[in-house]
């Protein structure tokens, strides 16, 4: 009896030990979510009136199994985040736009972003039409946490996901916008729907991403769609072979000393990259990795200038460890005197 007791205290200790081991081995994560009431995740991040407004996607769990088209993101509203400061409280202002006032709607309510013009914002966001096709729907509202009132068409012309809508020091606006796989861009070709296609195959040219200028009332496309083009170092278009450096989704622009800085998810090796031009529409020539893999499938990030500094907004799995249910975070970005951006890792 006795020395069952010792075998019992002996295997006791030594799993707190492993226990111990364990918990000092797991890595840490560099930030902390936003909010934790909500799964949140596609941050994009703006300064409206001095004050920051945060556009996510709001993940739930709806029950939809898991494919490779990414039925199990099924978002129904959005809820926007804002903060006075980086680092300071939180607030969540409810639901803004609701999937059942969207007239034209089916199902998913994909990674949104806003701008404000004249006294209005604008809220574009991305979600299946009643024939379970990817469109780009906007909405407005007086008020940068909504209510918003969504449009009774989708933007004409628009298609895929991930619209990021960027404000150019001459007053334009534009939309970068396209994600493969399950956001459908492999199903156009010049603008036109193919119908369901396969996803890109290995020694392709790598699909390209989308821009569209805006109309001056912010509500349509000025002109036509076109492709955006990201070059390696030798000026050459990758291919899917290449799909560490190549687009997959999550666009993103933002201007730094006259340079236009385009970034974007690598999808399935799940980097954020960027590539550097010299107009809007490009080319962008491919500079290196911004956020190394984050735990979790998607990397969807934003990129904003706050009082002097560089911030970087993106999500990660912390509170659920499950893949479609994320947290948005925030860490401040550093640029090297030449102007690149030095790579950050999300754990210590």
């Amino acid at each position: 009896m006795k020395n069952k007791s010792i075998f019992l205290m002996i295997v006791s200790m030594t799993m707190i030990t492993l226990s111990v081991v364990a918990q000092d081995s797991k890595k840490q994560p560099i930030s902390q979510p936003l909010i934790k009431e909500i799964y949140t995740a596609d941050p994009s991040a703006h300064v409206f009136n001095g004050k920051i407004y945060v556009y996510p996607s709001h993940d739930i769990e709806s029950g939809v199994a898991q494919d490779d088209e990414g039925g199990h993101f099924d978002m129904k509203d959005f809820h926007i985040l804002s903060m006075d400061k980086i680092g300071g409280k939180v607030k969540d202002n409810g639901v803004g736009l609701s999937i059942k006032d969207i007239p034209w709607a089916g199902r998913q309510l994909w990674a949104p972003d806003a701008a404000f013009k004249n006294g209005t914002y604008y809220l574009y966001f991305p979600v299946k039409d009643k024939k379970d096709i990817f469109r780009m729907g906007v909405a407005t509202s007086k008020s940068p946490v909504g209510p918003f009132k969504a449009e009774k068409e989708p933007i004409k012309g628009s298609y895929s996901i991930d619209p990021c809508v960027f404000k150019d020091t001459d007053g334009s606006f534009y939309m970068y916008f396209g994600g493969i796989w399950g956001g459908q861009l492999q199903r156009y070709d010049k603008n036109t729907y193919l119908g369901v296609t396969d996803n890109p195959k290995k020694g392709e040219v790598a699909r390209l991403p989308r821009i569209a200028k805006l109309t001056a009332d912010m509500k349509q496309f000025d002109g036509e769609v076109k492709e955006i083009k990201i070059l390696d170092e030798n000026g050459k278009l990758f291919l899917e072979d290449n799909n560490d450096k190549r687009f997959f989704e999550a666009s993103w622009m933002h201007k730094y000393k006259g340079k236009y800085y385009f970034s974007y998810s690598t999808g399935d090796t799940h980097n954020l990259c960027y590539a550097v031009g010299d107009t809007p529409y490009g080319p962008f020539t491919y500079k290196g990795v911004i956020l190394n893999p984050v735990d979790g499938w998607t990397s969807h990030h934003s990129i904003v200038e706050v009082k002097g500094k560089w911030y970087l907004f993106y999500h990660d799995i912390q509170l659920s460890g499950k893949t479609h249910l994320r947290n948005v975070k925030v860490t401040e970005l550093h640029y090297n005197p030449d102007g690149t951006i030095q790579t950050i890792t999300a754990y210590k």
